[in-house]
């Protein structure tokens, strides 16, 4: 226990100090910096260029930016774009020109969180990037292609850095449990496979939330008993993981989430879109957010194959508004079920579509004289409405008649599928039109 204390004493959490010092540390991101791939190159021959780092929480973006540092001659600056603004990046800037003339030595500039400079902030490093006065490495889990400039976008690469896998967790696991410097060495304990297992389910790929929650496990641990050796099981992990699911209701997480969530109405997968319905739930995000989108799903991807869908969600969205939460879950549940069990057809979202294209690219004809308004005096002897036959005066409420102007007379935009509902439109339509 006084090791442990004595391990802790800086007030470093364990993630913290088990950072990785160098690439034979690192751990994951084997796309990146596996032999022979560009980065590792780049490494190697002390070529490093401007660096957007774009990738989830605990998936080591920061220590890759150190480890960079690491490894370049360079004079390695880090901020963060939480605390730093122009006055600090000014600075920066001097102190590189400074440092340019007197030691002919080169800046890295880390920029934390850069996703939280606006566009003004962003466009005064532009000029320094440009003229290689400073070497840029932006860390983010936002998507950069929306929360940078383009301007700065396009003097950048853009690195995606994926969740690490189990392997790379357990590996980062078993490598704290063994460390006698930094890590748990000292105080001999081992982790059952089943608490291993929680754990890297736990994590979800954040290296940083697995060893917080191996952390606290050896703490539990060591208040239930001073005996070594110590196993942590399952039952430990969980009560010390305190387990929240990472969302951001603005960020990357939001909309991927309710991607998947559309992708698998549209797929008609009920159990893949109840899952992600809980997910979002479960994470908080804004129920009305999660109605309106189901709407549109109804309208898009059901459309005419099942005109109720449309009914059933909105009558979703109203039921979420008038009796809150938590219990419109209930009709948001009932609703997806709908939707996702549906016959599908996008035939009117596709025929809207064409039909904008057409508007778009066809010259803009008058509305024919027949069509037009002739509720007002003069209209008739203008010739509005004059020729215009009203359909209910003949069988079947249908009468042959152009109701668009020349160039778009012969363009089909709705052509029904042979879901559901519609193979009856689609057998109307050709009675009517032929089509």
């Amino acid at each position: 226990m006084e090791l442990f204390q004595k391990a802790s004493a800086t007030g470093q959490p364990l993630a913290v100090r088990m950072r990785p010092r160098s690439l034979a540390e690192f751990v994951g991101q084997e796309g990146l910096l596996g032999p022979g791939r560009p980065l590792r190159l780049a490494l190697e021959q002390d070529r490093i260029p401007s660096l957007i780092l774009w990738g989830p929480p605990g998936c080591g973006k920061t220590t890759l930016a150190w480890i960079l540092a690491r490894h370049t001659r360079a004079h390695f600056q880090p901020l963060s774009a939480v605390t730093a603004g122009l006055t600090e990046v000014r600075q920066v800037v001097e102190e590189a020109r400074k440092r340019r003339r007197a030691f002919g030595q080169g800046t890295v500039l880390f920029l934390d969180e850069i996703h939280r400079f606006n566009r003004a902030q962003q466009d005064a490093l532009l000029p320094h990037v440009e003229e290689g006065l400073l070497t840029l490495i932006g860390a983010t889990t936002e998507n950069p292609y929306f929360s940078l400039t383009a301007p700065l976008l396009s003097r950048c690469q853009v690195l995606r850095l994926e969740p690490l896998g189990d392997a790379d967790i357990k590996a980062i696991l078993a490598r704290a449990l063994s460390d006698r410097e930094r890590g748990l060495g000292e105080e001999n304990l081992t982790l059952t496979p089943e608490a291993e297992a929680a754990i890297v389910l736990l994590a979800g790929g954040d290296a940083r939330v697995a060893l917080n929650i191996l952390e606290r496990a050896a703490i539990l641990s060591r208040r239930e008993t001073a005996e070594a050796p110590i196993t942590i099981g399952r039952d430990l992990v969980l009560s010390a993981a305190q387990k929240s699911l990472p969302y951001d209701r603005t960020g990357d997480l939001h909309y991927d989430t309710i991607s998947a969530y559309i992708k698998s109405l549209r797929g008609s997968d009920p159990d893949a879109a109840l899952y992600w319905l809980a997910r979002m739930l479960t994470a908080g995000e804004d129920p009305l957010f999660i109605a309106r989108r189901l709407i549109i799903a109804a309208a898009e991807d059901v459309g005419n194959a099942d005109p109720q869908a449309l009914q059933v969600a909105v009558a979703a969205a109203q039921a979420v508004q008038l009796v809150g939460m938590p219990e419109g879950r209930i009709p948001l549940a009932q609703a997806t079920v709908y939707v996702a069990t549906a016959p599908k057809s996008n035939a009117s979202y596709l025929g809207l579509e064409a039909a904008l294209e057409d508007v778009k690219n066809l010259p803009a004809e008058p509305v024919p004289l027949h069509l037009r308004n002739r509720a007002f005096p003069g209209a008739k002897e203008m010739g509005f409405g004059t020729e215009y036959v009203y359909p209910h005066d003949f069988p079947g409420h249908f009468v042959l008649q152009e109701y668009r102007p020349p160039q778009a007379s012969r363009r089909t935009y709705y052509r029904p599928s042979e879901e559901g509902y519609e193979r009856q439109i689609k057998r109307r339509l050709k009675e009517w039109w032929g089509r």
